[in-house]
């Protein structure tokens, strides 16, 4: 199996669109079938660049993450204190959501997680270390700064964060005038900033 860095243009252009079918339908919800249809190529073809569904979805998972952990690396750089990157990071999933609701690959991976093969799973659940590691940082930092208050630990309101935009993501999409996570963010916010 190929790791994201090196995938051929092929190989790039079936994992787009598996990703975009995940954050549609979810990785139950499509086959190598659906792919073909989309690229146009045979599945004789795909299975040349992954070798499974596992293959491919370990791929996305990693280009993903691999995709996420630059754009936090750009949080850090642009902004300096701990609200505004925490509003840069829940633009993060706000992006991806006003992309006619498509929500988080790991998220709904992760609403999936049971039925996963297991080195799926770990690849999930090393993106959601990445973000709880990133937003504890953060939050860490504005604790001592003083720029935020809180009577909880910092990896506590770095998990809720995480997980209120995860979920204001999967709400929204059911709702027909969702928050969004932005919004989600800042009524978060509202209660650490003082």
């Amino acid at each position: 199996m190929n790791t994201h860095t090196e995938l051929s243009p092929s190989a790039q252009r079936i994992a787009d669109v598996a990703q975009a079918l995940v954050q549609e339908v979810g990785y139950n919800g499509f086959s190598f079938e659906h792919i073909s249809q989309a690229v146009g190529m045979r599945k004789a073809s795909i299975h040349h660049h992954f070798g499974s569904k596992v293959d491919l979805g370990v791929t996305v998972v990693q280009r993903y993450t691999g995709q996420f952990e630059e754009a936090l690396r750009q949080v850090q750089k642009q902004f300096s204190s701990a609200p505004e990157r925490l509003l840069a990071y829940a633009d993060l999933f706000e992006t991806t959501f006003q992309n006619n609701h498509h929500l988080c690959v790991c998220g709904m991976l992760g609403a999936e997680s049971n039925s996963l093969d297991a080195s799926l799973k770990s690849e999930v659940k090393r993106f959601f270390q990445i973000n709880v590691a990133w937003l504890n940082h953060v939050m860490d930092e504005g604790l001592a700064s003083g720029s935020l208050r809180s009577p909880h630990h910092a990896k506590v309101l770095a998990e809720t964060l995480l997980s209120l935009l995860e979920g204001a993501m999967l709400v929204g999409r059911s709702m027909s005038a969702p928050i969004g996570p932005r919004h989600a963010c800042e009524v978060f916010l509202s209660g650490l900033i003082h």
